[in-house]
């Protein structure tokens, strides 16, 4: 359901060693290798947020697709699928569709599943298996 859509192309990137203060709005894709210090949102449909290993934010972080190897201190909504690969540290809530979550990442907060459609389904829940 959700592996099968393309995914937006990433446009822009916060290079490690750049540091940003003050809340941010993107299009389609974002790559953080940096410092954000704000709020971070997808301003459209089909979004893609990738959040680095080397990467810190701090504040808000919201997108359609949203992939953390990072830290972020602050609440992740994920409106269709959030990844969190095996380096990844949230210190705040957590709401998603669908989650992946590698063995590895932690998150210091609560888990939200976001139900879409009928009430009685049940949000996707992938185990990520490891790598040999």
């Amino acid at each position: 359901m959700f592996g099968k859509k393309a995914q937006p192309p990433i446009k822009s990137l916060i290079a490690q060693g750049t540091r940003i203060e003050g809340n941010m709005k993107f299009h389609e894709g974002l790559r953080i290798d940096g410092e954000v210090f704000g709020d971070i949102r997808a301003s459209d449909q089909s979004s893609l947020l990738v959040i680095s290993e080397a990467a810190v934010v701090q504040g808000e972080v919201q997108a359609d697709h949203v992939i953390i190897n990072g830290t972020v201190r602050g609440p992740v909504h994920a409106r269709e699928l959030l990844e969190l690969q095996p380096k990844a540290r949230i210190e705040g809530d957590v709401s998603y569709v669908a989650l992946e979550m590698h063995q590895g990442a932690i998150i210091s907060g609560q888990m939200r599943p976001l139900v879409m459609g009928a009430e009685d389904e049940k949000p996707l829940l992938k185990l990520a298996s490891k790598s040999a």
